[in-house]
């Protein structure tokens, strides 16, 4: 449940540290890990592996410093506290579920020694001390502390060690090789647990100092020299330092109610989590010095983890390691510059402005260690005239952070003003936006032969006419015919003539969408106009059957035998589904009267072929008539009518 690294990796970070801290800008990372919870986290150094224990799934998962994950060591039940060696050789893990400590070789990643600790002893604490691995072990006022002694030539393990307390749980476990002959032992499950510091140079655990610190405890971590302890309590509700010659209070660090987890970087820096069920700040860093403010973070909108150890520092204290969310669905959070200053920016513009007029622009730079009036802030304006942005100089904060500007925009449209903050030596970069819907003129675009029908392959003139513009005088033409077999095509593009007009002369086929578009430019809105046409479909009709034709009363008159029966046959252009409407009317009574109309379908080549059965009456005069009625089958074209067909019976 702690930090573990090498005293020369801590020396290195005291060299170079400073360097590093310097640095104005992060690149901080956020990667999904497959974790339901994070037990405990413990860094390597050495290895450049973080590793993490997920008890609800038996595993223990290792990552890189970006929590890219490197393997995942299986089989091991209820995995629970994780404990690094002196020299980050062998990583030691407390297997809950198996009444075991596993030894685990953190440069092969291979597991290579069990420890059993005894059937039902439930281990699930741990701490590396004077050459003895530590454990808390059982489960609520059934617990104990125990020892395993790894310098032995076999090792052995011992039990009921926790003289002078009865554990309501398992001790939480912290010890340091800076502060030999000392363990730390935490009842954290209950709120009248005590914090009690055991004096080991004799090899048996005696009570050194005991105190009731209100219990509840969700995480600590040793101070670099092993004197002090900072614990997530009293209550998990602050983040307390105690001193461990005798508990008295040191510091209290300043947080918001739930403190969650702590880890402490090898200069002193501290840094816990914290519920943050306001989603305004999960992750807090402390200064060294009381008197200035923290940093703070807002690595995730969901309440933080608890339960486990999910905070960690880099073994240099460069970094800090993060795991929030819940229930397979956690992130691997590294925060590259974690003792800077979070810089929080905003852009205020308006909604919407007149092209060519005035507007304000306004925002706030603020941040924990508050930035002096004066500070400059780079503002950027990008639009239509200007699309990879245009400098507008720097502006400078007022009072309390604030800062404002007007500008008049030379173009129209969607107006993008940006402000970005360096950053310092202490503070973070930061970057924010605005967009303001600036007016734009509307133009005049029309399109010719809207509402008009054409015959079938007409060629057909379609003029676009585009009024005033700014710069750009591009016009698109498109052609979507009816029916789903034709998609919307691209049939002319080009600048406009000196009269604002492009043309394109197509072959109409069928009914047609024709669509003229115009893109807008700086200070003209876009703009779409349409253009619906019609196209005949082409039809013929012809009899089968007559004996003979006779021009007479204006018509040529097919002759029929009362016997014989005609044949009538349409050919029209086809489509899938088609119709034709067969229509027969006589003449009586000085008009033409329909007798029959019936719908008949195509085949695949257009062709309809209809017998006319039956004993018609001898003398009177008949016609036929095949035509192609839009929504009758199909409504790719306009409604056709065929031609008239004359005819007569004799004996």
């Amino acid at each position: 449940m702690r930090l573990r690294t090498l005293p020369a990796a801590a020396a290195l970070a005291a060299l170079f540290g400073p360097v590093l801290l310097a640095a104005p800008a992060s690149a901080d990372s956020s990667r999904p890990i497959a974790l339901f919870g994070a037990n405990d986290t413990v860094v390597d150094g050495v290895h450049q592996h973080v590793f993490i224990s997920d008890a609800y799934n038996s595993k223990i998962v290792v990552t890189d410093f970006t929590g890219n994950v490197v393997t995942t060591l299986t089989g091991l039940p209820q995995v629970r506290d994780l404990e690094l060696s002196p020299d980050s050789g062998t990583l030691y893990a407390a297997v809950y579920g198996a009444d075991k400590i596993v030894a685990i070789d953190t440069g092969q990643l291979t597991k290579t020694v069990e420890y059993p600790t005894g059937d039902g002893t439930l281990p699930s604490r741990l701490a590396y001390a004077d050459g003895k691995l530590w454990f808390g072990y059982g489960d609520q006022w059934d617990s104990g502390l125990g020892e395993l002694d790894l310098t032995a030539e076999t090792p052995t393990v011992t039990l009921d060690l926790a003289v002078g307390h009865d554990f309501s749980s398992p001790p939480m476990l912290y010890a340091d090789a800076d502060n030999p002959g000392t363990l730390l032992a935490l009842d954290g499950q209950i709120s009248s647990g005590p914090i009690v510091v055991y004096d080991i140079s004799s090899g048996t655990p005696a009570v050194k100092v005991s105190a009731d610190k209100n219990g509840s405890f969700a995480d600590a971590a040793l101070t670099p020299d092993g004197q002090n302890v900072v614990v997530a309590g009293p209550g998990g509700q602050a983040l307390t330092e105690y001193r461990l010659s005798d508990l008295s209070e040191v510091r209290t660090y300043p947080t918001t109610p739930g403190a969650r987890t702590v880890s402490i970087a090898p200069d002193g820096t501290v840094a816990t989590t914290v519920l943050d069920s306001d989603d305004v700040g999960d992750t807090l860093v402390f200064s060294n010095d009381p008197t200035r403010p923290t940093s703070v973070r807002n690595l995730s909108h969901s309440w933080m983890p608890g339960g486990g150890h999910s905070i960690s520092w880099s073994a240099d204290g460069s970094r800090l390691f993060v795991l929030t969310g819940y229930s397979d669905s956690m992130q691997f959070q590294t925060v590259d510059a974690p003792r800077m200053y979070a810089s929080t920016l905003t852009v205020d513009a308006p909604a919407k402005a007149t092209r060519a007029a005035s507007l304000t622009v306004k925002g706030k730079l603020t941040a924990n260690l508050a930035l002096p009036a004066g500070t400059p802030v780079q503002v950027t304006r990008t639009d239509l005239d200007s699309p990879n942005g245009k400098s507008l100089g720097t502006k400078s904060l007022g009072a309390g952070g604030a800062y404002s500007f007007t500008d008049t925009p030379p173009a129209g449209g969607k107006v993008k003003y940006t402000v970005t903050y360096a950053g310092d030596a202490t503070h973070l970069a930061a970057t924010a936006t605005d967009t303001v819907d600036v007016s734009r003129a509307t133009p005049t675009l029309t399109l010719n032969n809207n509402g008009k029908a054409y015959d079938y392959a007409q060629s057909v003139t379609f003029t676009a006419h585009l009024g005033t513009t700014y710069k750009n005088r591009t016009v698109e033409i498109w052609a979507n015919p009816y029916g789903a077999d034709k998609p919307d095509k691209l049939v002319k593009s080009g600048t406009v003539n000196s009269s604002g007009n492009l043309s394109v002369t197509l072959g109409l086929t069928r009914k047609t969408l024709l669509t003229a578009k115009f893109a807008g430019d700086a200070r003209y809105a876009p703009k779409t106009t349409t253009s619906t046409v019609g196209a005949r479909v082409k039809a013929s009709t012809a009899l089968g059957g007559s004996y003979k034709t006779h021009y007479t009363s204006g018509h040529t008159y097919y002759y029929f035998h009362q016997s014989k029966d005609p044949v009538v046959t349409t050919t029209m252009t086809p489509y899938p589904g088609r119709k034709q409407l067969l229509q027969i009317q006589i003449y009586a009574d000085g008009v033409w009267q329909t007798t029959t109309k019936e719908y008949f379908k195509l085949d695949s080549a257009g062709r309809s072929v209809v017998t006319l059965t039956g004993t018609p009456p001898i003398g009177p005069r008949f016609r036929v008539r095949d035509s192609y009625i839009s929504g009758s089958g199909d409504s790719v074209n306009t409604t056709t009518y065929g031609t008239w067909k004359y005819l007569t019976f004799t004996s």
